[in-house]
């Protein structure tokens, strides 16, 4: 048996639960670290006790994935909150020199984040300052990089470029702007901003030099909630040269995304275990959906996916290959801000949601394709933060979800792209090669895949709205402030998520939800068990 070891982003269910969930249908074991080492949001986990604990367990382990972010910070939030030096974060890295050091064979995935600048203004995961100046600081980083990829003057107002190339008006009203905002935000929270920045980019070359040396065999650079301008493209075209530059595409993968990227790695480190090279032929709701730019990214759909599928060692079929997965994604056909959440009411959202999505095609092209017997998995990316109900209401109508392999739809169109994909590709292996896995395995995947249809659209895209709207006013809660009524809230959820099921999955029989938990005492995200309590349906 292969043996793995896992070292998480942070501690919650996405980034700690989800991988163990796939390698559980599978031969592989992987072994993680006990959650109370990890820290919690933002509290630092005990890095010297990580390291430790990396050291014992890879005596026993044959690969490794490890979140660079938990080896060096403590976590994905104090990666944005610490004020060590350089000098200790590099120490702390030089942790995988060590490791490699004592067992050459160990096969050793790394990822470390670019760290973002939300558009938005809150300290809920940053800074404290970041709820003042939060949105005047990501500006600040778009108009910097959108000025200077112009090639206009760093500073000041000017008539001409150094090319003498005339600057426009509308360009010297950006420039204003630049310098009023950097007026308005004190310069001792810029400087903290950026030097931390600072550090953390001289971290993500260090874990490029690593690949360079073959200390680090695989390592993905994720883009944390990005977009087309600002301090994370910046950050992004200088790693890229970097890479380019020591020949290390084939190592070193950057593009969008964060909490997923366990999934991925285990799927990549899944399929060279096994020599495995998925196919997927991919099919979109939207005409516009391959060239529409997700939120909180910075390329196209199509882009993106072929980023997530390169990552996890899959390539897309050509047309006239049979595929091992038939990637059905449902797709937005708007861009960035212009594309919805799930709490837009549908009436709010822009009007191509209604022209230029056909949900009924996309119904009957999936049932086309399970009824040819193929394997077919949902990437609910239409909408941010949770499944499109009016899409999945319909599947369950038609009977058809019973029939689908792999579902996600959670958070980010990046997030819920990885997740679908790495339990796509675990479920194509065996399904074609049966005599490998057993009845256990095989019910652990499709109770993996009534569990994301419970989160992704039972819990995100229904039960949390409906808990916030009809049951917080009342408890004197609020969507980030429920601590002093979780267990209330959490009991609700369940109760909810239960009679969910009932009403869209009765193709699973009776499922219970169990150890349901809210685990940063907020709505955003949840953690649950699901099990059957009944053998009637099909698992």
């Amino acid at each position: 048996m292969t043996n793995v070891l896992y070292l998480p982003l942070d501690e919650r269910p996405c980034n700690y639960g989800y991988p163990l969930a796939l390698a559980e249908m599978t031969d592989l074991s992987v072994t993680a670290p006990p959650p109370a080492l990890l820290g919690r949001k933002k509290t630092p986990g005990d890095v010297p006790a990580i390291a430790r604990w990396i050291a014992d367990q890879a005596t026993h382990a044959d690969q490794a994935i490890i979140s660079v972010d938990m080896l060096v910070y403590g976590g994905i939030v104090p990666s944005r909150l610490h004020h060590l030096s350089l000098d200790t974060c590099l120490a702390r890295l030089d942790t995988l020199r060590e490791l490699k050091r004592a067992k050459p064979g160990l096969r050793l995935y790394a990822f470390n984040l670019i760290t973002r600048a939300p558009a938005y203004s809150s300290s809920e995961e940053e800074p404290d300052y970041y709820a003042d100046y939060g949105s005047e600081l990501c500006r600040i980083g778009k108009l910097t990089d959108m000025l200077d990829r112009d090639a206009t003057p760093a500073a000041g107002f000017h008539s001409t470029r150094p090319d003498s190339t005339p600057v426009s008006s509308a360009e010297n009203e950006l420039y204003k702007e630049l310098a009023n905002l950097r007026a308005a935000v004190p310069a001792e929270v810029q400087d903290d901003f950026l030097n931390r920045r600072g550090i953390n980019h001289a971290v993500n070359v260090r874990t490029i030099e690593l690949a360079a040396e073959g200390i680090i065999d695989f390592l993905i650079i994720p883009l944390d909630d990005n977009a087309e301008y600002g301090y994370t493209s910046v950050d992004q075209r200088r790693i890229a040269a970097l890479v380019d530059r020591l020949s290390l595409a084939a190592k070193v993968h950057v593009y969008p995304g964060a909490d997923e990227i366990g999934c991925t790695l285990f799927a990549r480190l899944f399929c060279e275990t096994k020599s495995y090279t998925p196919l997927f032929r991919i099919r979109y709701s939207s005409t516009r959906g391959p060239l529409c730019i997700p939120k909180y990214e910075d390329r196209s759909l199509a882009e993106s996916i072929k980023s997530h599928l390169t990552a996890a060692r899959a390539i897309i079929a050509d047309s006239a290959e049979p595929a091992d997965v038939y990637l059905m994604v449902h797709s937005p056909a708007v861009s960035g801000p212009e594309a919805a959440e799930t709490m837009d009411p549908p009436e709010r959202r822009h009007r191509t949601y209604a022209s230029e999505v056909h949900i009924r095609e996309f119904a009957e092209a999936i049932r086309h394709h399970l009824s040819r017997g193929r394997l077919v998995a949902l990437a609910d990316v239409a909408l941010s933060n949770g499944g499109d109900h009016a899409l999945m209401r319909l599947l369950s109508q038609e009977g058809l979800l019973k029939g689908i392999a792999a579902y996600a739809a959670w958070n980010t169109s990046g997030n819920a792209l990885g997740t679908v994909i790495s339990h796509a590709i675990i479920a194509s292996y065996y399904r074609d090669r049966p005599e490998e896995s057993d009845e256990a395995r095989r019910d652990r995947s499709r109770l993996y895949y009534a569990y994301r249809l419970l989160e992704d659209w039972g819990y995100q895209s229904v039960v949390r709205e409906d808990v916030c709207r009809e049951e917080l006013p009342g408890l004197d809660a609020e969507y980030f402030r429920i601590s002093h009524v979780q267990p209330e809230i959490e009991a609700s959820i369940v109760r909810r998520l239960e009679q969910f099921s009932k009403a869209y999955l009765p193709f699973f029989g009776s499922l219970s939800v169990g150890e349901l938990t809210l685990p940063w005492n907020r709505m955003f995200e949840v953690g649950f068990r699901v099990e059957r309590t009944s053998e009637k349906g099909a698992v």
